[in-house]
C-alpha cells in the first residue's frame, strides 16, 4: 500500500513540475512577443510622465481609443495641459534608426539587416487630426511626440518631438506659454473621457475590423506603384526581398511596423 501511494505522489509532483515548466514556457512567449513589448514600452512611458511632470498641472490619459470618421483610432497616451494637449505614439524598437521628419519610411538596421517602417509622425498625424476635430483645436494648441523605447539608437538628427525614453518629457517642458485655460482643460478632459470607447474586447475586435476594412480596399493588384495596406495593424507595407532561404530573391510586402508587427502581403 506504501508504495502505492508513493507512486501516486510522485507521479502528482510529475504532473506539477510539468505544469510549471509549461506555465514558464507560455510566460516566456508572451514576454518575446511585439504585443508585450509595446505594452512595455507604453508603460515606461506612462511612468516617466507619472515621475516627472506635476500631476496637478499634466493630466495623463493612456490608451484611449476613439471613433473617427471612417472608423475607430487608437491612441497610445493624450496628456493635456494649459501647455497644449500631447498626443503620444510610443515605438518599441531595437537596433539603429535613420529618418527624418520628411521622409515617408524610415529605417531600421539590425547588424547588417535593414527594415523600411512608417514614419511614425505620419502615423501618429491621424491621431492629432482625430482629437483636433473632436476638440477643436488649432495647430498651437496640440503636439504630436514619438517616444521610442528599447534597445534602439536614433543614428540620424531627429526632429525635436522624436525622442528616446523619458527624455520625451524635455519637449513638453519646453512649452512653458500657456494656450488653454484651466477651464478647457477640463472640458478637453471630459470630452476624450466621454468620447472613448470603453476598453474591452469588443472595442479591440472592433478597431481590427476597421484595420482589416482599411485592406480590403485596395482590391487592385500588387504592384511597384501601389502599396498595400498590412492587415494586422493598418500600417503601410514596404517592399522587401528575401536575403536567405530557398526563395532567396523573390520580393514580398512586408509590415511598415516591422519588427512590432510582421504581416506580410506575398
Amino acid at each position: 500500500m506504501d508504495t502505492v501511494f508513493q507512486a501516486l505522489f510522485e507521479n502528482e509532483q510529475l504532473m506539477t513540475n510539468l505544469g510549471l515548466v509549461a506555465v514558464m514556457l507560455l510566460l516566456i512567449t508572451i514576454f518575446k512577443t511585439p504585443w508585450f513589448k509595446g505594452k512595455v514600452g507604453e508603460f515606461l512611458v506612462s511612468l516617466a510622465a507619472k515621475i516627472h511632470l506635476d500631476k496637478n498641472t499634466y493630466h495623463i490619459i493612456n490608451d484611449v481609443t476613439l471613433p473617427s470618421g471612417e472608423g475607430t483610432t487608437q491612441i497610445d497616451h493624450i496628456i493635456v495641459s494649459v501647455y497644449g494637449v500631447f498626443v503620444v505614439e510610443t515605438k518599441f524598437f531595437r537596433g539603429w534608426i535613420f529618418g527624418s521628419e520628411s521622409e515617408k519610411v524610415w529605417t531600421q538596421t539590425i547588424y547588417r539587416n535593414k527594415y523600411k517602417f512608417q514614419n511614425p509622425l505620419h502615423q501618429n498625424y491621424k491621431h492629432v487630426q482625430t482629437l483636433k476635430q473632436l476638440l477643436q483645436l488649432s495647430d498651437e494648441q496640440i503636439f504630436s511626440l514619438v517616444v521610442f523605447t528599447g534597445d534602439s539608437q536614433f543614428k540620424s538628427a531627429m526632429p525635436e518631438n522624436v525622442a528616446f525614453g523619458g527624455r520625451y518629457v524635455n519637449y513638453i517642458l519646453s512649452k512653458t506659454t500657456p494656450v488653454l485655460t484651466e477651464e478647457q482643460v477640463n472640458s478637453i478632459i471630459h470630452a476624450i473621457q466621454n468620447e472613448a470607447l470603453i476598453k474591452s474586447f469588443t472595442t479591440n475586435r472592433a478597431h481590427k475590423k476597421h484595420v482589416q476594412e482599411l485592406r480590403t480596399k485596395q482590391t487592385s493588384p500588387v504592384t511597384d506603384s501601389s502599396e498595400p495596406v498590412c492587415n494586422k495593424c493598418g500600417s503601410s507595407m514596404v517592399k522587401r526581398t528575401v536575403k536567405r532561404g530557398e526563395h532567396i530573391g523573390r520580393q514580398f510586402w512586408g509590415c511598415s511596423e516591422f519588427p512590432k508587427c510582421r504581416g506580410v502581403v506575398a
